[in-house]
């Protein structure tokens, strides 16, 4: 039985073009030659923070991101990020009776930029609030925590083998890959992904009639 549904946030919920095209001017690197290097970085099954290094090495993610919001330049989330298909999926499961959360390795800020959009969810959290990030087992127990439902009844939607199936899978809960973004795409038929998810998801829209049955 299924109680509650968790989403990752970057490639789940939100499309991540915008943010990595403003990495990609702050650092003044065309935004094909960075998404072509983030891509090879993804392939390889590495962290894509490690993308910065390739153009400037010892690049300090966090110090470049305070910069980027004292110029002005910082995180925005706005309607337009949001998929499709985020709003109709987290209504269909809440008038199911299901609980709905969203948790991702984000920063504390953007945890307010989401519940700024009031979505149709339950709670709204992030590694940055958290002060714990996936693939840690403490991530999930969070997850656990926060959703005070049973691991076996939650359900956890991302788009990433080894931060969302994976270590999800492996802290007890049911897991679903969707197919989407650069991770969802490379490893939607990937061995590991067919061992731990429990559906492999194209739209978020297919999700209520799946739990339902």
């Amino acid at each position: 039985m299924v109680t509650a549904v968790v989403f990752d946030v970057g490639e789940t919920l939100l499309d991540d073009s915008r943010e990595w095209g403003a990495w990609a001017d702050w650092i003044g690197v065309p935004r094909h030659t960075f998404s072509t290097v983030l891509g090879a970085v993804t392939a390889a099954g590495r962290d894509n923070a490690e993308t910065f290094q390739y153009f400037r090495p010892g690049f300090d993610v966090a110090h470049e991101r305070q910069l980027r919001e004292e110029a002005g330049l910082g995180e925005r989330i706005e309607e337009e990020d949001l998929y499709p298909d985020v709003r109709s999926s987290l209504e269909a499961l809440r008038e199911l009776g299901m609980w709905v959360g969203v948790a991702g390795n984000q920063t504390a800020r953007t945890g307010d930029l989401l519940r700024a959009l009031a979505l149709p969810a339950d709670k709204v959290a992030t590694s940055g609030e958290w002060g714990v990030a996936k693939p840690a087992k403490e991530f999930f127990d969070r997850v656990v925590d926060m959703s005070q439902k049973p691991a076996s009844e939650i359900v956890y939607v991302g788009d990433h083998r080894d931060n969302d199936v994976v270590p999800a899978k492996a802290a007890g809960l049911r897991t679903v890959l969707i197919r989407r973004g650069p991770w969802g795409h490379l490893w939607a038929d990937d061995p590991l992904v067919q061992r731990d998810a429990d559906w492999v998801i194209s739209s978020l829209n297919e999700l209520p009639s799946l739990l339902a049955s």
